[in-house]
């Protein structure tokens, strides 16, 4: 079985929070028993979570030698420059080791998306703008830190898709069968 589900803002993708107080998990959606995250997506990312009930299918979607492509929405700061943009592209120098090289396109308008809560705050006289950043490593706050690097902090991310799978026009906090 696999299971595409938008995870919304600030959940994490695990079923249980030992944490006080205790955060939103995956067990308030009602999905199936039995399957767990294919990989992770940040507590305050949103966007395309895949879960399975099977190992090896996790494996072939998670393991970074099959270079499954996932694709970003990513909100940021600043103004998304020529330069920075092909910096992105030929892969940044991060703390753990250079990134491999990302495809990165600037987006015309923001995405069609639903509202977050809390909103990402708008400020008049900081441009922000809308990239599509699709990347086959999968690091812990990757593509947050890629943008940082390059000197655009993210303000919102959500994935849109991992391999074949897309998020399509699934809502935050439901699921569907794929």
């Amino acid at each position: 079985m696999l299971i595409a589900f938008n995870k919304p803002f600030n959940v994490l993708c695990q079923f249980t929070d030992r944490s006080q107080p205790p955060r939103a998990t995956l067990a308030g959606f009602g999905l199936p028993p039995n399957v767990y995250a294919a990989g992770r997506l940040d507590y305050d990312s949103e966007g395309l979570l895949l879960l399975t009930d099977n190992g090896s299918l996790a494996h072939r979607l998670t393991d970074p030698k099959h270079k499954q492509p996932k694709t970003y929405w990513v909100q940021v700061e600043g103004v998304a420059s020529e330069d920075k943009l092909q910096a992105l592209r030929d892969g940044v120098q991060l703390n753990d080791g250079p990134t491999l090289p990302a495809r990165v396109q600037l987006l015309e308008d923001a995405p069609a998306l639903w509202e977050r809560d809390p909103p990402v705050r708008f400020r008049k006289t900081v441009p922000d703008a809308w990239l599509a950043v699709t990347i086959t490593e999968g690091r812990n706050r990757q593509v947050r830190r890629m943008t940082a690097a390059v000197g655009l902090p993210t303000l919102r991310l959500v994935r849109a898709s991992m391999g074949p799978h897309a998020l399509g026009d699934l809502q935050p906090g439901r699921w569907r069968e794929v």
